[in-house]
């Protein structure tokens, strides 16, 4: 079986649906000079038969495995396991189509015990090798393992207590070396068997990657978007680059245009001190581009510039996911961006200005779009903003409150509208954001996955609240000093971040201009 590599020399470029739309971009952009981690990628079509559990297949897979892995070693100067100088790997899926945080990741993949003492070797940095090693631990027995969150989750405040830590971020190295102990001591409890060996963990992890094809979560967005011809995914394993490595690194998540309104400006999340997964996943509030100029301000021009570069030579405006490892930025992952039928309408008119595309490639993005929903929207009657957060998706939404996706959808089919309040942003919650009308969050950032499938939805929303509070039970929730309940009406406006108490008048003002302009192509272009 052929594993199509990307960097180290390599000049490879298969198509998307032998590789993944992620991994396909990932060698375009390796092939425009671009810092990627080098990579290679097993091919979707594997994906059916290690879903089915068939032993050629799982052979095929060890023995790629094996070849990639002395790829990466030949590029990096890494040696996976090592005890000096050690490769870790991320393993990641990649459908044809863009399905965003609904298939799973593994990072830090070859992290064994041993390998602690080589990361300290290479980078000086105790604190970062441990933490390395329980976001491994836990990385791997959520996806690999399937074991629940909440253990950890409980272990990791029970830390920051007893510390007075004030977060994760607050924790030294002997402490996370203890919290690397308490996670694998969860994984035993449970009578599962965490892998010392690091090929063993490397199969295991692209054997559940391959897997995630098939949860409820992506099965569910896939019959949502109508991506049910889809074959599967590929599996990529990367090497990694470290955003949690100290306080000159991050991760983030960057948007060459503003995916909510179309504005011509960037718009980019970045985490100090974290890794990917940190950012995407919704859990944290992010900082912007002005805190990464104040901190890294060459790091800043410089993504700018990639934002550039891909958007010229995709012919559309990107998502991008980047590490930045010691001051040195590394691009993890390009694609055409998630939008709002609004901000789509104004790219659109803006990239035929521009001489990016034609009228004609114009009208073709925007068929099917639905220009109902192309409008400016505003609430009257309803006083003054109870609460503020963070907007993710322009529009207004009223409805009653609910604090689970199980819950939200049983009101939608009882007629009811619906606010869906949660946590955090989690991609667990699609079938809930598809029945509402709108989405708070008390935590998470405007590029985490969850808040680009809300805009994909054209669903108002509205994240990191930071005086809402959600009980975790879904019984209830509060709005600073107000307690809200079930059936509670609430107002949001996704485009300021402003959430009201109560039930406002929506005000629509119609797209008039860019909606005369599209329809003039249309005539010449007809």
């Amino acid at each position: 079986m052929h594993i199509a590599r990307i960097g180290g020399g390599s000049a490879e470029q298969p198509a998307a649906d032998m590789i993944g739309s992620k991994a396909a971009n990932l060698a375009r952009m390796a092939a425009l000079g671009l810092p990627v981690p080098p990579a290679f990628v097993l091919p979707i079509d594997l994906c059916a038969a290690i879903v089915a559990g068939e032993s050629e297949a799982r052979a095929a897979v060890g023995n790629a495995l094996r070849d990639g892995i002395a790829f990466l070693e030949q590029t990096t100067g890494r040696k996976f396991g090592d005890k000096r100088n050690p490769l870790l790997v991320s393993v990641r899926s990649g459908a044809a189509r863009s399905m965003p945080g609904m298939l799973d990741t593994v990072l830090d993949v070859g992290c064994a015990p041993a390998v602690v003492d080589g990361l300290i070797r290479m980078s000086g940095n105790a604190r970062f090798a441990w933490d390395c090693r329980r976001r491994f631990i836990e990385s791997f027995a959520q996806i690999v393992l399937r074991l629940a969150p909440a253990p950890f989750a409980r272990k990791l405040d029970e830390l920051i207590a007893a510390e007075h830590a004030g977060g994760e971020h607050g924790l030294d190295s002997e402490t996370l070396e203890r919290l690397a102990a308490e996670y694998r001591q969860i994984v035993e409890n449970e009578d599962e068997v965490l892998p010392d060996d690091p090929m063993q963990q490397l199969e295991a992890a692209t054997h559940a990657v391959y897997r995630s094809w098939i949860s409820p979560r992506a099965v569910t967005y896939r019959k949502l978007q109508g991506l049910d011809d889809l074959m599967g995914t590929a599996v990529t394993v990367q090497a990694m680059v470290y955003g949690n490595r100290n306080f000159r690194s991050g991760s983030g998540v960057a948007f060459s245009r503003d995916p909510s309104t179309g504005a011509g400006e960037p718009v980019i999340d970045v985490l100090f001190a974290a890794q990917g997964e940190d950012v995407v996943s919704g859990q944290r509030t992010p900082d912007n581009e002005a805190a990464l100029g104040r901190r890294l301000p060459d790091v800043a021009r410089e993504l700018r510039e990639v934002l550039g570069l891909l958007e010229r030579d995709f012919a559309d405006v990107q998502d991008v996911e980047f590490t930045i490892e010691d001051g040195k930025l590394w691009v993890l992952q390009t694609r055409a961006a998630k939008r709002t039928p609004r901000a789509a309408l104004r790219i659109a008119i803006d990239l035929v200005h521009e001489g990016l595309i034609g009228r004609e490639e114009a009208l073709r993005r925007l068929d099917g779009e639905p220009f109902e929903r192309l409008s400016r929207q505003h609430l009257s009657n309803i006083g003054t903003p109870a609460a503020w957060g963070i907007s993710a998706s322009p529009g207004i939404a009223v409805g009653r409150a609910t604090f689970n996706s199980e819950r939200a959808v049983a009101l939608a089919e009882s007629g009811a509208p619906v606010i869906l309040l949660r946590p955090d942003t989690s991609t667990a919650d699609v079938a809930g954001f598809s029945a509402a009308a709108g989405i708070v969050t008390a935590v998470g950032g405007r590029t985490a996955h969850a808040a680009l499938v809300a805009r994909q939805m054209g669903k108002p929303c509205v994240v990191g609240c930071a005086t809402l509070t959600v009980d975790t039970n879904g019984q209830g929730a509060r709005l600073g000093e107000t307690s809200i309940k079930e059936g509670d009406w609430l107002s949001i406006e996704g485009e300021t971040g402003a959430i009201y108490l109560g039930r406002g008048t929506v005000i629509t003002e119609q797209a008039e201009a860019e909606l005369a302009e599209i329809e003039s192509w249309r005539s010449k272009v007809a």
